[in-house]
């Protein structure tokens, strides 16, 4: 899916993937929607915080893989890469919850760009 790199379409990025997971048969009140949806709402934050290019949209796509909610977000400034920080002040933390709530999370190169995704693993005794 694409959306502007705005905060407009990082909201309408984070209601998406709730929905679609509740759809998925992963309510939203569930431990993987509440997870994955809140990961996507940090890494669509930063798409657009931090590597947005003037006129360049930003991309998302979910997947369920092996067992796993797969989110990648991708935009199109390759200069400036993700890494977890001190946060300051009210900013700074999004990649910190990146890392606590998946099970796993990195980063790829894409012309142009990059594509920064993020893994959680379904666990049936917890979901519901």
């Amino acid at each position: 899916m694409r959306f502007t790199a705005t905060p407009r379409g990082a909201r309408l990025a984070r209601r998406l993937v709730s929905l679609r997971l509740d759809e998925w048969g992963h309510p939203y009140d569930g431990r993987l929607n509440e997870a994955v949806t809140l990961i996507a709402a940090e890494l669509a934050a930063n798409a657009v915080r931090h590597g947005r290019v003037p006129g360049r949209d930003f991309h998302l796509r979910l997947a369920g893989e092996d067992g796993a909610v797969r989110v990648e977000v991708s935009d199109t400034l390759t200069e400036r890469l993700p890494e977890i920080r001190v946060p300051c002040g009210e900013s700074g933390r999004g990649l910190i919850l990146v890392e606590a709530l998946a099970d796993k999370w990195g980063v790829a190169p894409r012309q142009p760009g990059k594509t920064v995704w993020a893994e959680v693993r379904q666990s049936p005794a917890t979901e519901g």
